[in-house]
């Protein structure tokens, strides 16, 4: 505990509870997802950007999601696997605490912005495919891709502004594996009621913001596809945005869990287990979604395959 008049300047992170020989055991289960992830979304990264037949919108912006991914996973994953490996609680200043939260929010909010913008592509695609080339030009592709970098980054500095002004001086005990916002609100003197609730309504708007496009794209997309006649060709159309479709449904419904709700000081393992989904699980299923199901990006894959093969062997 702390003195009421002081502030804290660094935070303990308890992290998981458990054993020793629990603690090796998560180590070694969260840095085999963490190096999937790396190796994984770094793959994707590098054959759009280097195979031809990958070189359409829904590639870039995949691309762009993959780096994002990478993002959100290195920004808590190392400081939690350093926390398992290490005994006693990890300590954190608050500089560190402030900067790691922001990074946090940030990635997030333009990953959802890029996931709308994601969908409003697969829409062109499966309803205006004759004129797709035209409205999603390169042009149009670095400009979304842009105003959702600099929307995400911008749009979480007021809401980390307002977290940090309070006065943590009930504890400097953080029982979480990062800096996670409900569980700071928790260890502020002051009254964070309403500051709960602008940081509710702004994770309601851009939440559901960018899933609205998604919702009605998609709405849009079934109602084209179930008016295509045959069965293959329905499945061909499908199939274009099954992978997007999936991600949505995983990383907007954990999301929705987690910060769209009037209070944000909920119970600390519910933090935790939704954010592990949020910064371990989601970001280690990426290139499985996006690869499995999508027969350019096993044949881009295959083809780097059998030219690193070559080079091996020349």
């Amino acid at each position: 505990m702390m003195n009421n008049l002081s502030s804290a300047t660094e935070f303990c992170l308890l992290g998981f509870p458990g054993s020793q020989e629990l603690h090796h055991i998560l180590f070694a289960i969260f840095f085999f997802f963490y190096s999937v992830t790396l190796m994984g979304n770094t793959v994707i990264i590098v054959i759009v950007c280097v195979d031809k037949r990958l070189q359409s919108p829904m590639y870039f912006f995949l691309g762009h999601l993959s780096a994002l991914e990478i993002m959100i996973t290195t920004i808590t994953v190392p400081m939690l696997l350093w926390g398992l490996m290490l005994p006693g609680m990890q300590t954190i200043s608050l500089v560190a605490c402030v900067t790691q939260l922001f990074l946090y929010l940030a990635v997030g909010t333009t990953e959802f912005v890029l996931l709308g913008a994601m969908a409003v592509d697969r829409y062109v695609a499966v309803c205006n495919p004759l004129r797709y080339n035209i409205i999603m030009n390169s042009h149009t592709c670095i400009w979304v891709v842009i105003v959702s970098w600099v929307f995400g980054f911008l749009s979480e500095i007021w809401p980390v502004y307002a977290t940090f002004q309070f006065t943590f001086c009930k504890s400097n005990l953080l029982d979480h594996f990062f800096c996670e916002r409900g569980q700071l609100l928790k260890l502020s003197c002051g009254d964070t009621l309403f500051t709960e609730f602008v940081l509710f309504l702004m994770a309601v708007v851009i939440i559901i913001g960018s899933l609205t496009p998604t919702i009605v794209s998609y709405t849009y997309i079934i109602s084209t596809i179930l008016k295509i006649p045959t069965a293959s060709g329905r499945r061909k159309a499908f199939s274009t945005c099954a992978s997007h479709f999936t991600f949505v449904v995983i990383g907007y419904g954990s999301c929705l869990f987690l910060y769209v709700k009037p209070k944000q000081t909920q119970a600390a393992e519910y933090n935790k287990i939704v954010s592990l989904f949020i910064s371990v699980v989601t970001p280690f299923l990426n290139p499985f979604i996006f690869t499995l199901r999508n027969d350019k990006v096993k044949e881009a894959l295959r083809d780097g395959m059998k030219r690193c093969c070559r080079l091996v062997k020349d």
